[in-house]
């Protein structure tokens, strides 16, 4: 199972208190959400308001894209939330 991230689109997402952004695995498209507790841990100066959000997972988008693939590699499912603990 490989996961790429070809597509650099990512929005914030407030009812989940997340930044979404998508994984490809061949056609297969599956959406992420790294939560604002993650965002925190990778930038511990960061403001909790949806442009500095972006702005974090913009500065750590390749960490973030190594996590996701960690996490993806457990096994399939419809989404995948990254939070603290996989930090």
């Amino acid at each position: 199972m490989t996961i790429n991230f070809p597509n650099r689109s990512r929005s914030y997402d407030a009812t989940r208190q997340a930044v979404r952004f998508w994984g490809y695995d061949q056609s297969m498209e599956s959406s992420f959400f790294v939560t604002v507790d993650a965002l925190s841990k990778l930038q511990p100066d960061m403001k909790t308001n949806a442009v500095d959000l972006l702005r974090a997972f913009d500065t750590n988008r390749d960490r973030i894209y190594a996590i996701a693939a960690k996490v993806y590699g457990r096994g399939r499912r419809g989404t995948y939330d990254l939070n603290a603990a996989d930090v």
